[in-house]
């Protein structure tokens, strides 16, 4: 467990070091493409660098997700949970000291006036209750029993790209609560008082989506 731990919390740190550290750092320059890309290229690296150790959730909507579908204990889930916040929060400081704007921005999630596209709260959370579901049905199916496991890495990192491609302008897309956790402890302010939104808009779509697993509705036959 110590080294499914120890996946965890590199695997989300480096996601959110990658992550948001395209758009701090190089969002001008590789505008919303390159950031999708980031986000995206950081999951297919660490599916294959530490997929092999813990599975490589590095997301606690997934790590829930697995739990509903009976695919993990609530013991490990909240292992994993621990050490997905731990590592987004250490990814952050991280970036926050690189960074020349410090702690004001770090690719926080968000919504409303002033934050990106300016979209309202109940279309913030529908899309991150859309598009986690959609993200865990994908890793729920490309990592079961009758997946294509080889290429698992490969179709998880494109469809995290492509949901960042879709949604970036509406939330910065979270789709994952320790990804908006770390930066939002650091940036504190509206960051912080819209946290809870990522927690549970992402939570319940990936109830509804390990559920579509877990019934077998989405289940392969063959």
């Amino acid at each position: 467990m110590m080294k499914r731990f120890a996946a965890e919390l590199i695997g989300t740190l480096v996601l959110v070091l990658f992550g948001c550290g395209a758009a701090v750092l190089a969002g001008p320059e590789v505008g919303q493409l390159g950031i999708a890309l980031a986000f995206g290229f950081a999951i297919v690296a660490m599916a294959y660098g530490i997929g092999p150790i813990s599975g490589c959730h590095v997301n606690p909507a997934v790590s829930l997700a697995a739990f509903v579908a009976g695919r993990m204990s609530a013991k490990d889930m909240v292992v994993y949970w621990v050490a997905q916040f731990i590592g987004a929060l250490l990814g952050a400081a991280i970036l926050a000291t690189i960074a020349k704007t410090g702690m004001a921005s770090l690719g926080q999630n968000g919504w409303g006036p002033g934050y990106l596209g300016e979209y309202s709260m109940t279309t913030a959370a529908l899309f991150e209750v859309v598009m986690t579901a959609i993200f865990v049905i994908v890793i729920l199916g490309v990592t079961g029993t009758k997946g294509h496991g080889p290429f698992a890495g490969v179709a998880i990192g494109i469809t995290l790209a492509a949901i960042h491609i879709v949604g970036i302008q509406v939330t910065g897309v979270s789709v994952n609560p320790a990804r908006s956790f770390g930066p939002a402890v650091l940036a504190g302010g509206q960051a912080l008082s819209q946290l809870w939104l990522f927690f549970v808009a992402p939570a319940v779509g990936a109830v509804i989506g390990a559920l579509l697993i877990r019934l077998n509705v989405l289940e392969p036959e063959t």
